[in-house]
């Protein structure tokens, strides 16, 4: 069983590449489920070609004044990208959607 660990404050996903895109992407939502979506998140990415800086959020107030509808929810680019806690599959699936969109 493979397991991924979360990105830590400030690492980036694939740093030992500087010429891959760099996507910032800020997480919002409860501390529990936001943990769980980030670790899928660095399952269901690190084999693409980008590099991944991710913020986590947990304070509703700015959660709500950001737009949050769903628990949680993955801005990327100021723009609602995932919401709520789906598979590593389906975060590898919108992230090989938006690098073919992007270049």
């Amino acid at each position: 069983m493979q397991t991924c660990a979360e990105l830590g404050h400030g690492e980036i996903l694939n740093a030992s590449h500087p010429q891959w895109p760099l996507i910032e992407g800020i997480l919002y939502g409860d501390a529990t489920l936001s943990l769980k979506l980030a670790k899928r998140l660095v399952c269901g990415v690190k084999h693409l070609p980008l590099r991944l800086k991710l913020s986590i959020i947990t304070d509703t107030r700015s959660a709500i004044e950001a737009g949050v509808t769903h628990d949680p929810t993955l801005f990327v680019n100021g723009k609602p990208f995932i919401k709520g806690l789906v598979a590593a599959e389906t975060l590898t699936a919108a992230f090989e959607q938006y690098l073919k969109e992007s270049l």
